[in-house]
């Protein structure tokens, strides 16, 4: 096990305990991983080894962690001798989804014998046992090599902190690579891994996915477990899966799909890796741009909204049709802040050492316990009504998918959000990122797809959104926009 330790220049480097680093040259950085879908293939060939797939993600994290700063652990002698096991596995004829692939999960997921502290600074014990999401990457075969930083506790759409750094975009370095699953997002965008797992609370897979060019999925509510969780964040988050292609997210999703046997939401099974196979047929897509009201005036940018224009043109070329519309969120605002704050006053009051946690996240705490109870359990209760509402456009209106921007901004620069009252912080990141958030309020699914590109070559997203459990008509329109623009043909100049 080991885990990250700070630098004077650049955050945390992650290496063993005790190992003392070499004045030496560098070694030679391995070429960025392959995908998800042909690392499998490529084992199932022989003509790779688990153990050559973890030893180049190991050393391409290691090459990059001073200048990303995408992991906060690595798992690196252990990854190796699973690697060796695997190997040994695949040698016998065994076959698993994943048997033998490298891959990621963010630092908010229990992994055995790692600390979870969720971008928090302090000593936390390891944890006992494997989350059931991990638990899952197990069974299938993956090779979790380390967990990737996020901000403390999952609350922004940047991945900085005192207790590790900041995590940089690979696409251009001065800038994040959002949150809060950056350090996911970074770690794939720049080839480190095939594919990552990150959670999505309020947009924290779609929008470092939107700001790092990848697909990043939020499945509907219960599709991927987040035990020892039962209803994390009062049922806003649920975990996602990050790649450069659709198929790898798919297959990443159908390797961690299912619910644990205490879990309380249990959608029917969907069969991802198919339906990124198949056809969508011809769709009905609303095109919104309008968000929910935040009261900051939130409009995309121009060169967002270029972007996304661009990508619904793409689509009513692929014979769908698109029509502005307006979805009818009402005040959903108001049933979200009382279900993030007390949320995120749940895991803040289990920190050992309070004092530790950054001002902002002290003042959601007390903002969270003042919401809880009665105000709480106000706020889910008016999700059906949100559910009628919002899926007028759905069910009264005809259509098949929303297509928003992910994000009204393209990605900040590292140190916009430093120094900010809890306040300022919230009202400059609800203007950046209102898009995306009303569909944790729901519990149903949404993708990101990468849109393209700002004059500075910063990258941008567009989400498609569906009613509950459309997850595989999403999977299946995204799939189909990649094969016409071959997004996954571009990578950042790492």
């Amino acid at each position: 096990m080991s885990s990250a330790e700070p630098t004077e220049q650049t955050g945390p480097a992650v290496r063993e305990p005790g190992r003392t680093p070499r004045p030496a040259a560098p070694a030679p950085v391995p070429p960025p991983a392959p995908g998800l879908a042909e690392s499998v293939r490529r084992l199932a060939d022989a003509t790779t080894t688990s153990t050559a797939l973890v030893a180049d993600a190991l050393a391409r994290i290691e090459a990059t962690q001073p200048t990303l700063n995408a992991f906060r652990h690595l798992r690196a002698d252990a990854a190796l001798a699973e690697a060796a096991e695997a190997d040994r596995r695949l040698a016998a004829g065994e076959r698993l989804p994943l048997l033998g692939v490298p891959v990621a999960v963010k630092d908010d997921t229990d992994v055995a014998g790692l600390p979870t502290h969720f971008g928090c600074d302090g000593e936390l014990p390891p944890a006992v046992s494997d989350s059931e999401a991990v638990r899952r990457l197990r069974a299938a075969g993956a090779i979790v090599v380390g967990k990737t930083n996020s901000c403390e506790l999952g609350q922004w759409p940047f991945t900085e902190g005192p207790a590790f750094g900041a995590t940089r975009n690979p696409w251009n370095t001065a800038h994040t690579p959002g949150g809060s699953s950056g350090g996911s997002a970074a770690a794939v965008a720049a080839g480190l891994v095939p594919a990552a797992l990150g959670s999505d609370g309020a947009g924290s897979v779609r929008i470092p996915a939107a700001w790092t060019h990848l697909v990043g999925i939020k499945p509907q509510r219960g599709r991927i477990s987040v035990h020892p969780h039962s209803d994390a964040f009062q049922g806003l988050t649920v975990n996602g899966p990050l790649a450069r292609t659709v198929a790898d997210a798919a297959l990443l999703l159908d390797a961690v799909a299912g619910a644990h046997p205490e879990d309380f939401h249990r959608p029917p099974a969907v069969r991802a890796a198919d339906a990124a196979r198949r056809d969508p047929g011809r769709l009905r897509i609303a095109l919104a741009w309008r968000p929910p009201l935040t009261l900051t005036g939130a409009a995309p940018d121009p060169e967002v909204r270029r972007a996304v224009t661009a990508l619904a043109e793409t689509l009513a070329r692929l014979g769908h049709h698109v029509e502005e519309a307006r979805p009818r969120y009402g005040l959903i605002g108001l049933a979200f802040v009382p279900r993030a704050t007390a949320g995120i006053a749940e895991f803040a009051a289990r920190h050992p050492e309070p004092a530790l946690l950054d001002p902002r996240t002290r003042s959601a705490l007390r903002t969270g316990t003042r919401l809880g109870g009665r105000v709480v359990r106000a706020a889910r209760a008016r999700e059906v009504r949100q559910h009628r509402r919002i899926g007028a456009l759905f069910d009264a209106s005809g259509f098949d998918v929303l297509l928003t921007p992910t994000t009204a901004a393209p990605p900040p620069r590292i140190g916009s959000f430093d120094r900010l009252s809890a306040w300022r912080t919230d009202a400059t990141m609800a203007a950046a990122c209102p898009y995306a958030w009303p569909w944790n309020v729901l519990g149903w699914p949404g993708v990101n797809v990468p849109a393209g590109f700002t004059r500075t070559g910063l990258p941008v997203g567009a989400q498609l959104l569906g009613p509950s459990r459309s997850e595989e008509r999403l999977i299946a329109l995204a799939a189909q926009l990649e094969d016409d623009l071959r997004w996954y043909e571009h990578r950042p100049p790492v």
